[in-house]
């Protein structure tokens, strides 16, 4: 049997929801947990120091990659209006299926049909020059939509498509009066880093990488610290909810991911330095250390290690690549948040996540951001 969600809960303060990233971004907090070498780890003790994301360099040293997950998230939100009703409905393009056609999510779509039409609107609510017919409801509530015309759907996010902000942002924003859109969110909800050509598309952002600014990054890189690419395609999942009570029961979706032939040799080849305690793998996100966990073991032949990853990590899980993690405060009952247990420990997790409350953390994907590592055995111990 696996960890019974309800470990994984805990009450938080709408408050504390973030609406926005710091300003500037490398000005958020960060709690540095430090946890006792494995050989003599009890499980409950740890050392928690505040500091700020600015401080990450100074985290690193000698031996240490950094391994970031360059996706680039697409604007896949979009306003649309029924054209046999003028009905509204709001939705997000979750799965690529070909270039005109994706599955997604819309909100009061219980009444749609394949062949109805959806007109997409545009940020000022003015009608645009592009359709979406409605190929197949599906029982789970997703909907297959298909361009109208010769269009690839990448042309309608152009055009109309809104940055995939989390419902829960969307809704503290209603909350405080304020409107749903931000135009810096555009800029806000992308990482530094995210590759222009997308190696993968994303439908949610690898959000503790919105912290890292290019001066950290290159703050990062006079260390001597290389900073290593991967990519894991982040997908409908993300916005799953774990409905089940033993997570061992839960259908972890499958995510993309790429790795080139270069980052694969690099993290392989400190393999024995690992061993040593002379070098570490430094995740940023849970989508890297899903990443990093699920890699192939052999070295792809010239071109890039692509394939799909069901993997869910939980409290038992032996980390094979991961050393430590930067990562942000997730969502209760979430399969990030066992993710970030299965690291910590699941006396750590709680007692990280009160001391966070406690302290006005701002969690969540616009939030702060905790640092887990181990501290080394130093000789003589």
């Amino acid at each position: 049997m696996g960890l019974h969600i309800d470990e994984l809960d805990f009450d938080l303060d709408e408050s504390l929801i973030a609406v926005r990233p710091a300003a500037p971004r490398e000005s958020a907090r960060l709690m540095v947990l430090t946890l006792p070498p494995a050989d003599v780890d009890d499980g409950r003790s740890m050392e928690v120091a505040h500091r700020r994301v600015e401080d990450l360099p100074d985290l690193l040293g000698d031996g240490d990659r950094l391994v970031l997950n360059e996706t680039r998230v697409v604007a896949a939100r979009l306003h649309l209006r029924r054209l046999d009703t003028g009905g509204r409905l709001e939705g997000l393009l979750l799965e690529r299926v070909d270039d005109r056609t994706w599955w997604g999510m819309l909100k009061r779509s219980r009444r749609l049909r394949p062949g109805h039409r959806l007109e997409v609107v545009g940020a000022d609510q003015a009608p645009t020059p592009f359709q979406l017919g409605v190929e197949e409801v599906a029982s789970d509530g997703r909907v297959l939509l298909q361009v109208v015309g010769a269009d690839p759907m990448t042309a309608v996010l152009d055009a109309a498509g809104r940055p995939p902000l989390p419902p829960y942002v969307l809704k503290r924003r209603r909350h405080l009066g304020e409107p749903e859109d931000d135009p810096r969110d555009t800029a806000w909800y992308q990482t530094a880093f995210a590759t222009q050509a997308g190696t993968t598309r994303s439908v949610a952002a690898p959000t503790a990488g919105l912290h890292l600014t290019p001066d950290i990054l290159a703050r990062v890189a006079r260390k001597g610290v290389p900073s290593l690419k991967v990519s894991l395609e982040v997908g409908a999942g993300t916005f799953k909810p774990v409905d089940v009570e033993d997570l061992d029961l839960h259908p972890m979706h499958a995510e993309r991911c790429v790795v080139d032939p270069e980052t694969w040799r690099a993290i392989a080849g400190i393999a024995e330095d690992r061993a040593r305690g002379e070098a570490r793998i430094v995740a940023v996100g849970t989508t890297s250390v899903r990443t990093l966990e699920s890699m192939p073991d052999t070295a792809p032949a010239g071109e890039p290690a692509v394939w799909n990853t069901d993997l869910l990590i939980q409290p038992g899980h032996r980390f094979r690549r991961v050393d430590a993690l930067l990562t942000n405060f997730h969502l209760p009952r979430s399969t990030l948040l066992a993710l970030v247990a299965a690291m910590l420990g699941l006396n750590r997790l709680r007692a990280a996540y009160a001391e966070a409350i406690r302290s006005n953390y701002r969690f969540f994907s616009y939030g702060d951001a905790m640092f887990i590592q181990r501290r080394a055995r130093r000789s003589g111990d």
